[in-house]
């Protein structure tokens, strides 16, 4: 059985993966998440999640029988990428965009073993309930959205804003859980290892 490394800092990913069975060992993979001109939000996350795993894949020590799982989740609003919130004002100018409408959330996640790397992409909407400018600067104070994209977290405090969800809760936390189950099974990586093993 293939061994898992996850290229990513994210708690959520962590926890998704462990959810599921999925035993890794966390590796570093700093890349640089600059937007290329021009470039689609599907082709951005994909580029992303494939640069993390093959950063991820060259820093593993005994790679042989290794794989790296990588991933990126934007969020998107009128074809803008919204990246994690520079500072406040800029949070707080994402989540009025976000607010009283629908936006798009795309999770790429690539897995590689050095020979191959696949990649898959999956797209969810969510709809914010109407904010105000008082109730966003309260939840910015809250810390959560500082290091999120779109600056809000599904899971968390942010939750109160997302008036519905059509598509995968999972890879707005972001992993789509379904999907890369099915990913890791293509490379000789099964889910519930914790249930198998006894």
């Amino acid at each position: 059985m293939n061994s898992l490394y996850l290229a990513s800092g994210s708690p959520r990913r962590r926890e998704l993966l462990t959810q599921i069975g999925v035993p890794f060992t966390v590796v570093s993979a700093a890349i640089d998440e600059t937007p290329l001109t021009d470039e689609s939000p599907v082709s951005y996350v994909g580029r992303l999640a494939r640069g993390k795993a093959t950063a991820g894949f060259a820093v593993v020590e005994s790679p042989s029988n290794g794989c790296v799982l990588g991933a990126d989740t934007a969020v998107i609003v009128d074809g803008r990428i919204l990246g994690k919130p520079v500072d406040q004002a800029d949070a707080l100018a994402m989540l009025m965009a976000l607010a009283g409408r629908e936006h798009e959330v795309l999770t790429a996640v690539a897995l590689t073993d050095g020979q191959r790397c696949e990649t898959l992409c999956v797209s969810s909407l969510v709809r914010f309930r109407e904010i105000d400018v008082e109730e966003a600067t309260t939840y910015w104070h809250s810390g959560e959205p500082q290091d999120k994209a779109g600056g809000y977290a599904i899971q968390g405090l942010g939750s109160v804003f997302v008036a519905g969800l059509n598509g995968s809760y999972s890879a707005v936390v972001g992993l789509p859980v379904c999907e890369t189950a099915q990913l890791l099974g293509r490379f000789g990586i099964p889910c519930w290892q914790n249930l198998t093993a006894r």
